[in-house]
């Protein structure tokens, strides 16, 4: 149920659904008075979740994304539920830039999604649960606060 201050969405986990899934989440933190630009960061960041969720976690199953949303303390926290297959280790990648120093055919072809990730959030959480993952984004509604996930915690 969506209130003043925050919302909750569930998309099929399709690369199909994932476009309109950050069409509807982009509305609905502008209403909720969030800042164009940082808007931007959070479609960049949510885009690359998401497009994680549908190639990975439902590699070979379907299922559906929950994304709720919800505005505390000058921060915006974005939780994605997911009933897909766990993380590598059952952690997050460390969201290091891959070695771009290489000839253009050598460039790796993925890896500089959870660089993007890490980077345009304050705070980034993974927990594997009985029933699936649970992935949350934390966003500062402050100019220039964001860049860096390094600290761990509660949102």
């Amino acid at each position: 149920m969506d209130t003043d201050h925050s919302f909750t969405i569930t998309t099929p986990g399709t690369e199909e659904a994932v476009r309109e899934a950050l069409a509807l989440v982009r509305v609905r933190i502008r209403a909720r008075g969030v800042p164009e630009d940082i808007c931007g960061n959070v479609e960049i960041a949510l885009a690359e979740a998401l497009n994680n969720i549908v190639e990975h976690a439902y590699a070979d199953i379907s299922g559906t994304v929950e994304i709720t949303g919800e505005i505390k303390n000058q921060r915006l926290l974005l939780d994605l539920r997911d009933h897909g297959q766990p993380m590598p280790g059952l952690s997050l990648p460390k969201g290091r830039l891959p070695d771009h120093e290489v000839a253009l055919e050598d460039l790796p072809e993925g890896g500089f999604g959870w660089f993007m990730i890490h980077n345009l959030t304050m705070k980034l959480l993974y927990n594997r649960m009985a029933d699936g993952n649970r992935l949350t984004m934390v966003f500062s509604l402050q100019e220039k606060a964001n860049r860096g996930s390094a600290n761990s915690g509660a949102p």
